[in-house]
C-alpha cells in the first residue's frame, strides 16, 4: 500500500485517510504478529524535541515518518531473559543501524505495546522505549531504509500531519500526542516511570459518518463494537480530514 501521495486511500471501495494502515477488514491473517521494538528519543532544547527519521518507499510504513526501530531478529534473543529484554536489544541494535547511534538500554523506559488487528498488511507487535539522548549526539541515516532525519516538537509533527505534509501511523501520533503533553524532560520522564505501560490492542471499526475508528481498551465500543453509543473514550477517528483522539479514560 503506497501511502507517498494523496489525500486518501481506497480498500474494498471504502475511503480511508491515507494514513490508516490498518488494511481491508474483509481480508484477516491467521500468522502471529512480528515482535519489534522501537525507540522514541527526546531532549530538551530548550523544550522536548522527538527524533523522527523518514522511511524510504516500498518497504514497511514507507514514506512514513517514525522512530528508530523494527524487527526483533533471533540474535537479539542471546543472553536475553525474557521478551522484553530481548526488545531492548533489538531497539539497540536497530537505532545504530537506522541512526548511527549506539545506545544503552539503561535509561529506556518501557511505556507502550501496540499490537494490530489481524486485517495488516504487515502486523508488528511492537514495544515501545523511551530515553533522553544528550544534544551533542550525531545522528548518521544511511539514505538507503532512511532517507532523512529530523528534531521536531511533538506538537509540530501533529501540525505538519493535519497539513498532510508528513505521514505518521496511528501508533506514532498518538506516542507524539503523549509527548506533546510535556514540555520538561524530567516532567515527561517522572510521569513514564511511575506510570503502567499501556497495552494497545487495536480494534478497527466504523463510525456513523462512514468513517473508520481506531479503538482501544475503555472505549465503550471496544466490547460493544457501537461507535456511536454514549459511554467512554478511548479511540483514534482516522478521517479524511485527518486524525481525531478522543479519550476520557487513558492517563496520557
Amino acid at each position: 500500500m503506497d501511502f507517498s501521495d494523496g489525500v486518501d486511500a481506497t480498500v474494498s471501495d471504502k475511503i480511508i485517510h491515507r494514513n490508516d494502515i490498518y488494511g481491508d477488514l474483509s481480508k484477516t491473517s491467521a500468522e502471529p504478529a512480528i515482535p519489534a521494538a522501537t525507540v522514541v528519543l527526546v531532549r530538551e532544547r530548550p523544550h522536548l524535541e522527538v527524533l523522527m527519521l523518514k522511511k524510504t518507499a516500498n518497504i514497511s510504513f514507507g514514506g512514513m515518518w517514525v522512530f528508530p526501530g523494527g524487527r526483533v531478529d533471533d540474535e537479539d534473543h542471546r543472553g536475553a531473559q525474557d521478551s522484553l529484554e530481548a526488545a531492548k536489544n533489538a531497539a539497540v541494535r536497530e537505532t545504530a543501524e537506522e541512526a548511527g547511534l549506539k545506545l544503552s538500554s539503561d535509561e529506556f523506559v518501557w511505556f507502550a505495546h501496540w499490537t494490530p488487528p489481524a486485517s495488516t498488511p504487515k502486523r508488528y507487535a511492537t514495544w515501545f522505549f523511551l530515553a533522553p539522548l544528550d544534544d551533542d549526539d550525531e545522528i548518521q541515516v544511511d539514505g538507503g531504509e532512511i532517507l532523512k532525519y529530523q528534531w521536531i516538537r511533538p506538537a509540530d509533527a501533529h501540525t505538519k500531519h493535519a497539513a498532510g505534509e508528513i505521514d505518521l501511523a496511528p501508533p506514532t501520533w498518538i506516542t507524539l500526542y503523549q509527548l506533546a503533553q510535556y514540555e520538561r524532560m524530567n516532567e515527561l520522564m517522572s510521569f513514564l516511570r511511575d506510570e503502567p505501560a499501556k497495552y494497545y490492542e487495536t480494534k478497527i471499526l466504523k463510525n456513523g459518518a462512514g468513517e473508520r475508528v481506531a479503538i482501544w481498551s475503555g472505549d465503550s465500543a471496544y466490547e460493544s463494537g457501537n461507535t456511536d453509543e454514549q459511554g467512554d473514550r478511548h479511540r483514534l477517528i482516522l478521517g479524511g480530514e485527518g486524525f481525531v483522539f478522543e479519550n476520557t479514560v487513558a492517563n496520557y
